[in-house]
């Protein structure tokens, strides 16, 4: 795919640069992408939105300019990184986390949003209602209904011989009270002692893991998180050198070295914020079009990772998985 990325060394220098002259009478439409993380791993995940973008006729560099822009999973840098995809002046924001979402709806009212989010988007101010959601916003909201609940249930059925696991929880996340309570309700029901350790900053995870693995604790579940999200290869490698196995909820964290996720399936969303942002594109008012409902869920299985942490892993939860990564 080729593309300008503009990231976030730029904020600085001028992010919001003249637009492109065009020859063509119909110009094409400018797309702004707002990233978590790093660009280069964002935008392989990211990948279903734009071949549907492809497929409903939006082709890179003849109707369609693919502005991509990273956080690189700083979050005190989104407010500055939404501000300047809307001075931009794009057709459409494409916002692939809550985080950034929130960001942008904050930095702008008149460009069209589309946001991908796991976080209910009418508690959380991004629109007024699923059915009308009234401003500048809409997109695709993965329906948690019991994830964490059968996450962990998974897990167990992964790992029968664990009783105790740890639990990575970022305080500043928009969910953080939802996913306690959620976690600690699910680690219950599946006979799990859960090891809660809260924090607020990147720097600290590294010693999180380590005093996790000090304290005898082999299996760590991930909570959502912007931080977390965005240093996804960091911290996967930070767990095979502590030989931890991770558990999450996205498959993009399976790639990056957890042992089993389980959650929301991410490509069905991508496709579907890709209609949505098909729609605003050809003209229809974001107040207008419905957030779209997922609630396609996947389980995706490292084997590699259980190879290496010396783990077999049960052939009845092999032929469920979704994916299994060798």
């Amino acid at each position: 795919m080729t593309t300008r990325r503009r990231l976030l060394a730029a904020l600085g220098a001028g992010l919001a640069a003249p637009r492109l002259s065009w020859a063509q009478v119909a110009r094409p439409m400018q797309v702004v992408v707002l990233f978590a993380g790093d660009a280069e791993d964002d935008e392989a995940a990211a990948r279903p939105f734009f071949e549907e973008m492809r497929r409903r006729g939006w082709v890179e560099g003849a109707n369609v300019v693919f502005e991509h822009l990273s956080g690189r999973g700083m979050r005190e840098y989104m407010e500055r990184l939404a501000s300047s995809a809307a001075e931009l002046s794009p057709d459409l924001i494409y916002a692939t986390t809550t985080t950034i979402a929130l960001a942008a709806v904050k930095a702008t009212a008149a460009v069209p949003i589309v946001f991908s989010t796991a976080s209910d988007p009418v508690a959380g101010g991004l629109v007024a209602s699923l059915a009308r959601p009234g401003g500048n916003a809409t997109g695709v909201y993965h329906v948690p209904g019991d994830v964490v609940a059968r996450r962990l249930a998974l897990l167990r059925e992964a790992l029968p011989a664990t009783k105790r696991i740890g639990y990575l929880l970022d305080r500043r996340s928009a969910e953080y009270e939802s996913q306690k309570k959620a976690h600690l309700n699910a680690a219950s029901r599946a006979g799990l002692e859960l090891a809660v350790a809260e924090f607020t900053n990147y720097e600290a995870v590294a010693k999180i893991l380590a005093g996790f693995r000090r304290e005898g604790i082999a299996t760590v579940a991930l909570g959502s998180s912007f931080t977390l999200f965005a240093r996804r290869r960091d911290i996967g490698q930070l767990a095979a050198r502590s030989e931890l196995a991770l558990v999450a909820h996205r498959v993009e964290w399976a790639e990056a070295g957890a042992l089993l996720t389980y959650g929301a399936d991410i490509a069905d969303s991508l496709r579907r914020a890709a209609r949505v942002a098909d729609r605003l594109l050809k003209g229809s008012r974001p107040a207008a079009v419905a957030v779209e409902q997922s609630r396609s869920f996947e389980l995706v299985v490292n084997r590699r990772v259980a190879a290496a942490l010396g783990l077999r892993l049960p052939q009845t939860l092999l032929k469920r998985a979704d994916r299994v990564i060798h």
